[in-house]
């Protein structure tokens, strides 16, 4: 059985301003999203964490084979005009938020397309809520504010103006990023750079390393 809801997404339009990006509520479908969760990995920092560094088994491994499979890059192609057949993929997972993440930011100029899935039971808080902003100055100037629950699914094309951030949040936020990129290049040099931060946060905890996150 399928974990995703591949026929929500194709059903929902792409939105062009202020840049191409989509949101699919219950992407993960609500059926098996508690089987899912349980399964999602144990993770005490902060930060964006290889999965090659975390242990995943179950249903949450399905997942991540099924984002990673070509039923779903298929949709992703038909939704943004693109061909990402010989474009790698790269995955993070995130456990919690720090204070300092969340600063508007338009993300790398070598990922073509950003996925975020995300894996909270539900959310009450008043911030770690993303934001599709209109500019890089003002966290109030949104299209659409994405609540971070339910296997809710956010997709947006990379651009020079794909501003996003969210109001200060401190705790568990349980999300999925992954990323079609430019060329191996970019998979190896990220996945070394989370490794490295992983390691700095492990010699010393209250470094506060920055991170920016979705």
């Amino acid at each position: 059985m399928s974990l995703l809801d591949i026929d929500a997404l194709r059903a929902t339009p792409l939105k062009r301003e202020p840049y191409d990006y989509f949101v699919v509520e219950h992407f993960v479908k609500p059926e098996v999203f508690a089987k899912v969760l349980a399964d999602f990995p144990t993770i005490e920092s902060t930060g964006s964490i290889p999965p090659s560094e975390l242990d995943i088994h179950g249903a949450f491994e399905q997942l991540l084979d099924e984002m990673n499979g070509p039923e779903f890059r298929k949709a992703i192609e038909e939704k943004f005009g693109l061909d990402l057949s010989d474009r790698p993929t790269m995955f993070t997972v995130r456990g919690n938020c720090a204070r300092s993440n969340g600063k508007i930011h338009t993300d790398t100029e070598s990922k073509i397309i950003t996925v975020l899935l995300y894996m909270n039971q539900e959310w009450d808080k008043d911030g770690g809520r993303l934001r599709i902003l209109r500019s890089a100055t003002d966290l109030n100037d949104a299209a659409e504010e994405v609540s971070p629950n339910g296997g809710t699914l956010l997709v947006f094309r990379r651009s020079e103006n794909s501003w996003h951030g969210h109001e200060p949040f401190e705790g568990p936020r349980r999300a999925i990023q992954m990323n079609w990129v430019r060329d191996e290049a970019v998979v190896e040099h990220e996945q070394r750079r989370h490794r490295f931060t992983m390691f700095l946060k492990r010699i010393n905890p209250f470094g506060g390393v920055a991170a920016r996150a979705s």
